[in-house]
């Protein structure tokens, strides 16, 4: 049973060239029928390692490093069915309602205004 989603930008910053960029990850938690917890990530509706270890350190598109992010920002998705004051409206033609969903591009992982980059040091003492 899902019991949490959220959409979560994710920051990098490379250790060894320090570029920093950000991407945002669709989170699902839900619960087994054991009753153990579990995150699952996407990107662009592909599942993959979470980017907050190892396995799913993102390489820096400047220099190749691979590195672990940290969570920069979190929106809480609201997990249906929610309770029964939700507007919700019920789908009576499931083939038919609005239709022009399938054909909607995809919202990419990276389609948000990048953190802004820091600069060469100005003035007097950069030298």
């Amino acid at each position: 049973m899902i019991t949490e989603l959220a959409l979560e930008r994710v920051e990098f910053t490379c250790g060894h060239c320090w570029n920093e960029w950000s991407t945002d990850f669709d989170v699902q938690r839900y619960r087994d029928e054991d009753g153990s917890d579990w995150e699952y990530f996407s990107r662009d509706g592909v599942a993959v390692e979470s980017p907050y270890t190892p396995a799913g350190a993102a390489r820096c598109p400047r220099c190749g490093h691979h590195w672990v992010g940290r969570i920069l920002a979190r929106r809480l998705i609201p997990v249906p069915p929610g309770r029964v004051s939700t507007p919700r409206q019920q789908i009576t033609d499931a083939r038919g309602h609005r239709s022009e969903r399938h054909g909607a591009p995809p919202i990419g992982a990276h389609a948000h205004t990048q953190p802004r980059q820091p600069g060469p040091p100005t003035g007097e003492g950069s030298r």
